[in-house]
């Protein structure tokens, strides 16, 4: 499958910590509920799951921000449950409540009975997406493909939704370890599929969302997170289509561990608002690009304090190579949009070299 050749890819050099005309940004959660055809397309679909299953509609609201904002890149709109949801513990969605499963995974016959998911025909739906959005960027911006971590994803496996204090899960890790660990063995491999799969229908990217990392402690981060991180980087596709497939790791709330997560071999760290850039960059030295990181609350302030926080943030990291601009976590739905378009235009303007 041939695709169009690539118009902007300042996205991808960062990554590889090139030199660029100016600072790269894209937004997680940027196809989401601040925006009003997102969510009449939302509407159209009959709920969040129909329209992540649906390729028309999940390319459409992928492009959706695209057409308003001058973004570097693009993610798939999908949800990182996909996984979890074709190994058959039954996703859906409550209102005001979020994800739950209809089972749940809490001992070692629950673990044994998980399936591993043939990835290119029980997530077909993905990859689907993943080609048509392609297809449809025609070359405009890189394509974003991801995954959960699988400690985040067992974190919703073993709770059966999300969770304040994980107590099933911790339970698990300090009570019969070895039942966490194949459970997060066999998350490993799945999502180290999946994330190649992407690759190949059209990916120029790819990002581990770890988004629970932070709540373990400091030794059992390593241990039941980024091990299986690892794992997962080692056995990624790094080329394709004649370039470089960067992986980004972002562990909400993982600032301890900025050394050990620029050990693996991935290319950028995702950093959150409470990590200093400047601090990060000179923990980590040219082994990574860092990706990141202001708070997302700053986009409910006026544009003329957003563009305060986005000088500051680019003054802090300084004129270094490696820089991608980001939220520290995904915008909020009650954003407005030309706040965010603010946001985009402030990066650009303030990073021009």
């Amino acid at each position: 499958m041939s695709f169009p050749e690539l118009k902007n890819d300042r996205f991808l050099r960062a990554l590889a910590r090139e030199p660029v005309d100016m600072t790269p940004v894209w937004m997680m959660r940027q196809a989401g509920r601040y925006l009003p055809e997102y969510r009449a397309t939302r509407a159209r679909a009959g709920s969040f799951l129909d329209l992540c299953k649906n390729t028309e509609l999940a390319c459409e609201v992928t492009l959706q921000p695209l057409e308003r904002f001058p973004l570097d890149a693009s993610i798939l709109f999908s949800d990182i449950l996909t996984v979890p949801d074709a190994m058959g513990l039954g996703l859906y969605f409550e209102e005001g409540e979020g994800p739950r499963f209809r089972k749940v995974v809490r001992t070692e016959a629950d673990i044994a009975a998980l399936p591993s998911p043939k990835v290119e025909s029980d997530l077909d739906y993905v990859m689907r997406a993943v080609s048509t959005i392609r297809r449809e960027l025609n070359g405009r911006v890189p394509l974003i493909g991801f995954s959960g971590s699988p400690w985040t994803l067992a974190t919703y496996m073993v709770e059966g939704g999300s969770s304040k204090d994980f107590r099933h899960l911790k339970d698990m890790i300090y009570s019969t370890p070895e039942l966490a660990h194949a459970l997060l063995g066999k998350l490993a491999d799945t999502v180290t599929e999946y994330l190649n799969a992407q690759i190949r229908a059209g990916a120029q990217a790819v990002q581990i969302f770890d988004s629970w990392g932070g709540a373990l402690g400091w030794r059992a981060y390593e241990e039941f997170s980024l091990r299986y991180m690892q794992q997962i980087v080692d056995g990624l596709i790094r080329e394709h289509d004649g370039r470089r497939v960067p992986v980004i790791l972002f562990t909400k709330g993982g600032g301890l561990w900025l050394e050990s997560m620029a050990a693996t071999g991935c290319d950028a760290l995702g950093l959150d608002w409470t990590q200093s850039l400047d601090q990060a960059r000179r923990r980590v030295g040219d082994k990574v690009a860092l990706q990141g990181n202001m708070d997302p609350a700053v986009l409910y302030a006026s544009p003329s304090a957003i563009r305060a926080e986005v000088k500051r943030i680019l003054d802090e990291f300084g004129p270094h190579p490696g820089h991608v601009f980001n939220l520290g976590h995904g915008i909020t739905p009650h954003v407005k949009p030309e706040h965010a378009g603010a946001f985009i235009e402030a990066v650009h303007e303030f990073s021009a070299r």
